[in-house]
């Protein structure tokens, strides 16, 4: 039987062999144990990556220390060249990573090359950023005094992504942090280490081909419970970015907080859509199906609950079963199917035991329900299921494409309804009521990081700060002033007079 490299020459092209070096320090190593990764189609086994050593992980660290006067003396434009070399090597091999992002992760080709151009985009964004991050003068209160912020990299830091978004979450956080003059190490989920390698292997040789040290951009491959707790409970590393599940995350936040260091939380999102009596329908039906079953429902966006007008429930909820029923399942990188498999066995017993406690909870299946065990692989349907929204089921997220539908009478009793989970992260209202529209995102309407209006609760933009409130953990990647979270702000006083004039002007001659 032919092995995965020789079933897809894509994997050849990324560099990847039947066994990788999980850990780069400026060398490609790793002599830890060997972890397989497996093809959520078939259950088949892609490959190998020998993940990290204690040492090999102090290796990093050292080289980190190693790089760290070299990169954060660059000018910020200079960090910013280097990181457009890394959008274009991406660029270059778009489609052989998106392909790989499918075949490891699950998600369909668009999809997985829709994530490899996300990270493009922030390269971009960053790339802008490098020539435009600034402090500001603020006017003295004392004579020939200059008052200013000034912004410095914070130094090493930690990124830890999820097996959902195994390149994005990673390029969301590391462009950016790159250009602000920071090294970084690099943990990604387990299952997903041969995006992992092949994605930093691209941002290696960008620093390899300008001569700069590797330690800028460490990899270390391992389970959480190992290489996961070094990061986390290292206080060399001033921030540690994390993307997963609220329960990991409320402990990295205390952990970390106890040595005084920062933390960019994304945790559990349990997201609304809410149809008013007068929205377009269409849009709302098609927008509903995307962001229930895009990836398999194991996005952090994804819509768990349809919040419906009653006026309108039982014609949408006819219109979207008939849109189920025209999505295609099967082989994610086969054109025109629209439903891949679930990540893991894992995943699959929650979508079991979630759908079990549904129906205990008085849950009601409208379409949908069935794991496929007579399929190799991962297979389940894409879950409509009716219930009441005060259901305890409700306010936890499944990460499985199962999706609530409910009634509503008034707007006001809707946005109590999103407001209701512990989770904020993303929502959005279908509506063309003007005044419906500000009182949705203003100070008494949703109350997640992401509020949208006519559109899904996926898809958001890098343009913009992206996060969510609650039990979402309060952190932001991406666009508008993210940047901040990376760097260290001094507020800088210069006194260029012969005199000394105090603050709020106290004598003490």
């Amino acid at each position: 039987m032919a092995t995965a490299i020789e079933r897809y020459p894509f994997l050849k092209e990324l560099g990847l062999q039947d066994v990788n070096p999980g850990v780069y320090n400026g060398k490609w190593c790793g002599s830890g144990e060997v972890q397989l990764t497996y093809n959520p189609c078939d259950g088949s086994v892609i490959g190998a990556v020998t993940t990290a050593t204690k040492e090999e992980y102090e290796s990093c660290l050292a080289a980190m220390d190693a790089a760290w006067p070299i990169w954060a003396s660059k000018p910020m434009p200079y960090r910013g060249e280097i990181v457009r070399q890394i959008g274009d090597e991406l660029r270059r091999l778009l489609v052989p990573l998106g392909k790989l992002v499918s075949l490891e992760m699950g998600k369909i080709l668009p999809e997985g090359v829709g994530e490899v151009q996300e990270f493009v985009d922030i390269c971009d964004y960053a790339v802008g950023l490098s020539r435009m991050i600034s402090g500001q003068i603020i006017p003295s209160e004392r004579k020939e005094h200059v008052l200013w912020e000034n912004w410095n990299p914070l130094g090493k830091i930690g990124i830890i992504s999820a097996f959902n978004f195994p390149c994005a979450v990673f390029g969301w956080n590391a462009a950016i942090s790159l250009v602000c003059g920071n090294v970084q190490i690099w943990k990604g989920a387990s299952t997903t280490s041969l995006v992992s390698v092949a994605v930093n292997r691209v941002v290696a040789n960008v620093l390899e081909r300008n001569g700069l040290p590797g330690g800028i951009a460490c990899l270390v491959s391992g389970p959480g419970r190992t290489a996961g707790e070094w990061l986390i409970n290292d206080d060399r590393l001033a921030l540690i970015s994390f993307t997963g599940s609220t329960s990991i995350g409320k402990r990295i936040a205390s952990q970390v907080a106890v040595r005084f260091g920062r933390t960019i939380l994304e945790l559990g999102g349990n997201n609304a859509i809410i149809v008013d009596k007068d929205a377009d329908l269409n849009m709302a039906v098609r927008s509903a199906l995307f962001a229930s079953v895009g990836t398999c429902g194991q996005r952090c966006t994804s819509c768990r609950r349809l919040i419906l007008h009653e006026d309108i429930y039982d014609d949408f909820v006819a219109r979207l079963i008939t849109a189920y029923n025209q999505v295609k399942m099967g082989d994610p990188l086969v054109e025109g199917n629209l439903l891949g498999p679930l990540h893991t066995k894992g995943a699959v017993k929650e979508f079991r035991e979630g759908l079990e406690g549904i129906l205990r909870c008085g849950g009601k299946v409208l379409r949908g329900g069935k794991v496929h065990d007579e399929l190799p692989g991962n297979w389940v349907d894409a879950t409509i299921v009716e219930i009441s929204p005060d259901a305890p089921c409700v306010k936890e997220e499944l990460f499985v494409p199962i999706v609530y539908v409910m009634k509503f009478k008034t707007l006001e009793e809707a946005i109590r309804m999103n407001n209701s989970v512990p989770q904020g992260l993303s929502a959005s209202l279908f509506t063309k009521n003007q005044a419906a529209v500000f009182k949705w995102t203003g100070p008494l309407g949703a109350d997640t990081g992401i509020v949208n209006v006519n559109v899904p609760t996926n898809g958001a933009e890098i343009g913009g700060a992206f996060g969510g409130e609650k039990e979402t953990g309060g952190g932001r990647e991406a666009g508008s002033d993210s940047w901040k979270q990376y760097m260290r702000r001094s507020t800088c006083t210069i006194n260029y007079s012969n005199e000394l004039p105090l603050a709020q002007g106290i004598k003490f001659d």
